[in-house]
């Protein structure tokens, strides 16, 4: 038997993250609580706060 393996969140390959994630839960997943909640974090790199 293999010891315990960490698991990390990952994406399936070819997935194109932006697309997929950004897709709305059906009311039918909705109900069935079949769905998760994303929320996107944005850097802004370009006029830093000081």
């Amino acid at each position: 038997m293999k010891k315990h393996q960490e698991k990390k969140p990952s994406v399936a390959p070819g997935m194109n993250d932006a697309e997929e994630l950004d897709q709305e839960a059906t009311q039918e997943d909705i109900e069935s609580g079949n769905y998760t909640e994303v929320t996107t974090m944005s850097w802004d790199e370009v006029d830093p706060s000081e």
